[in-house]
């Protein structure tokens, strides 16, 4: 099975985003895809930033594909992951262009 981690900016945004990577991570498993999202990797929003990026980091492990939310480029995490996803050989997609593709 295809298996996607999805990436975006956090920090900084209403509700850390999360409405946003909920949403992505039920739109592409409704295509099929095994999705990791950061969401269910770290639920607690009072979690420190630096706690969630290596639980990330790690949970991106096995993953095929990297989808990115709108705002990634401005996003620390997102960046970290991006390198991450890079140096495992994971095919780079923006989510809405996956999204399209799959449908």
């Amino acid at each position: 099975m295809k298996k996607v981690y999805v990436s975006g900016p956090m920090t900084g945004k209403p509700d850390l985003n999360f409405p946003a990577f909920n949403e992505a991570a039920a739109r592409l498993r409704s295509l099929g895809w095994e999705v990791v999202n950061p969401v269910d990797v770290n639920p607690d929003p009072g979690t420190d930033w630096l706690t969630c990026i290596v639980a990330d980091l790690e949970a991106m492990r096995g993953c095929t594909a990297i989808a990115l939310l709108p705002g990634h480029e401005a996003s620390d995490g997102a960046t970290m992951e991006k390198i991450a996803a890079k140096r495992m050989g994971m095919a780079f997609h923006n989510i809405e262009d996956l999204v399209s593709e799959s449908a």
